[in-house]
């Protein structure tokens, strides 16, 4: 891989000048204790991550910096100091408290990319109570599954997307007692649910944050598995400590810095680099409400001054395809970092990305459940095209394999398997909702397996390979299959169903599902629409497949399960490994 695309060389000048200068030397000095002092704990040990993303910057005298520049659709600017944010953040915390709902009550948002969004997470945090972010482009059947497993106590979300894909089904779920609305200025509001606006206008501007505990409850993050429904991981208030030290050294964040991380905050990246990361950081994070579009962004970089910027693949992709010529329009001088996540970085984006803006993208690697980036290329390092990178200080990584019932680290360079961590770092997920067994699965032999295959060569950078089981990765959102397969099956007239990705230049992967039919279903193009529609309707059009083929039957094991990875090597070509257990071999 590095031997087809060059390495990209630093110059002295970025590895003197970045905030993680000499990588070595970092790894050996470094501590969790170290990150942790850089922080302001309240009374007690007690830490709250409002109170290190918001209060600490106003009781240290920078509550009048900007915190945060929302740039509506229309190109309107909004701007929000730090002293505005623990302001606003205070009247959510006390209209919570009012309707009581306090300590662990898990508070869901269903929103795009507007200012309450941003209140609403930091302020439920203040109050002690859980976030949870939904993804808005969901359909009601996800963010019904994810409100019933996380048991959410309250709702935020506007009059439109409550009324499609909530409304329905809301007094089924017994844990919901609130839905605040943000965009009901007129009055007319549907039954149960209160206006947030006229909630903050009458609540006092003033509340003392929470003294929560490190190990207490603050996000739950949920993401798909291969089967059965999605898991919500649980991270503590002890991740802030992680948040901020991989924003000063994955990240390369500073004081005086302008950033923008576009990922949505309905997806993990979005709340941990969207969010927390940058604010603990003490700078001036960018929000686009907007959709993407190539000039639009470039015009942000350029008039916005952003210095860091954090965003997809996919993203970065459809740049690329832009061309060139594009971006030659615009001053990108302010640019310092660029860094990606989501999926892998194609060699060929990186490459192109180093002409065409002053500095290269630069991959990194976390999950959900790492809650923070665990692997990356640093802003000192020399970048090889393709790779993840390199391990944060603090964190070990290793490549390991099952040998029996032993996990066996791979230290021969090139070696393929499991990309591990060694359990302890702040922001590791604490467990999965009510599902330990599920939880203890993810830990062996001293190690927690990521799942992803990878390998590491002999300069100690990471290279990913692809996932060991049949996650679909597109556009940055990580799909479960059995999630889209239900939303299939739902169709009168499909009687089974099999999901997989299938690779894309721009997404990433795409979603392409197998179904069976019903005897008296007729396979034409009208019946393929229609199914496509339903699970598009049901789970959003950032998840439902694309490509729908009828087969007479799917290949199944004699237990009865479905073999996706045998549709995906007979789609691809590729070898299809062990079949014996295949029902029709």
């Amino acid at each position: 891989m590095s031997a087809t695309w060059p390495t990209i060389t630093k110059t002295p000048q970025a590895r003197v000048q970045a905030v993680l200068g000499d990588y070595d030397q970092a790894c050996r000095e470094f501590s969790w204790d170290e990150a942790r002092s850089l922080l302001d704990y309240m009374p007690n040990g007690c830490l709250n991550i409002c109170h290190q993303a918001v209060d600490r910057h106003v009781d240290k005298g920078n509550g009048e910096v900007t915190a945060l520049r929302w740039i509506g659709r229309d190109d309107d600017i909004q701007d929000f100091t730090y002293a505005d944010l623990q302001r606003e953040t205070a009247k959510f915390a006390n209209v919570l408290k009012v309707n009581q709902i306090g300590a662990g009550d898990r508070v869901f948002s269903l929103l795009g990319r507007i200012p309450q969004l941003y209140i609403a997470a930091l302020g439920t945090l203040k109050n002690g109570s859980v976030y949870s972010p939904l993804f808005a482009a969901f359909g009601p059947d996800p963010v019904r599954a994810r409100m019933e497993i996380g048991e959410a106590t309250a709702l935020v979300t506007t009059l439109q997307l409550y009324r499609r894909k909530v409304e329905k089904w809301r007094h089924e779920l017994s844990s919901l007692k609130h839905v605040f609305l943000t965009d009901d200025d007129n009055g007319d509001l549907p039954g149960g649910t209160v206006s947030l606006n006229a909630a903050m206008a009458s609540a006092q501007t003033e509340f003392e944050t929470v003294h929560t505990r490190p190990e207490d409850m603050a996000l739950l993050h949920f993401t798909s598995g291969t089967t059965g429904r999605p898991k919500g991981a649980i991270h503590v208030h002890e991740a802030v400590v992680a948040h901020g030290i991989t924003g000063r050294l994955a990240l390369d964040l500073r004081a005086g810095d302008i950033y923008w991380c576009t990922a949505d905050p309905g997806w993990v990246t979005g709340t941990s680099y969207g969010i927390i990361s940058p604010l603990v950081n003490g700078v001036t994070m960018i929000v686009d409400e907007a959709d993407f579009e190539v000039e639009r962004w470039y015009r942000i970089l350029e008039q916005q001054q952003v210095s860091v910027w954090y965003t997809a693949p996919t993203a970065v992709r459809m740049l690329m395809r832009a061309g060139s010529e594009q971006a030659q329009k615009y001053n990108f001088s302010k640019l310092r970092f660029l860094s990606s996540v989501g999926e892998p970085l194609n060699p060929e984006a990186v490459a192109w990305s180093a002409k065409t803006f002053p500095t290269p993208f630069h991959d990194n690697w976390w999950q959900t459940e790492t809650g923070g980036i665990m692997i990356a290329n640093f802003a000192s390092m020399d970048v090889k095209p393709g790779s993840m990178g390199k391990p944060l200080p603090g964190v070990d990584a290793g490549i390991v394999e099952r040998q029996g019932e032993k996990i066996v680290e791979l230290t021969k360079p090139g070696a393929l398997g499991e990309l591990a961590l060694r359990p302890g770092w702040p922001s590791m997920m604490r467990g999965y909702l009510n599902e330990e067994q599920r939880y203890e699965k993810c830990f062996a032999g001293g190690w927690y397996l990521s799942g992803d295959l990878a390998s590491k060569d002999e300069d100690g950078y990471f290279w990913f390979i692809g996932r060991a089981d049949d996650l679909i990765k597109s556009a940055g959102h990580l799909i479960g299959p059995f999630e889209v397969e239900s939303a299939l099956i739902a169709h009168p007239a499909v009687a089974e169903a099999a999901v997989i990705g299938l690779p894309d230049e721009t997404a990433g992967e795409v979603v392409k599902a197998y179904v069976t039919l019903n005897p008296d279903a007729k396979a034409d193009e009208t019946l393929r629409k229609a199914i496509i529609a339903t699970a598009r309707r049901k789970l959003g059009p950032a998840v439902a497949p694309r490509q729908v083929e009828f087969r007479d039957a799917l290949p199944k094991t004699r237990s009865g399960k479905i073999m996706r990875r045998l549709l995906k090597a007979r789609e691809l070509g590729l070898p299809e490994g062990d079949t014996s257990t295949l029902e029709n071999n």
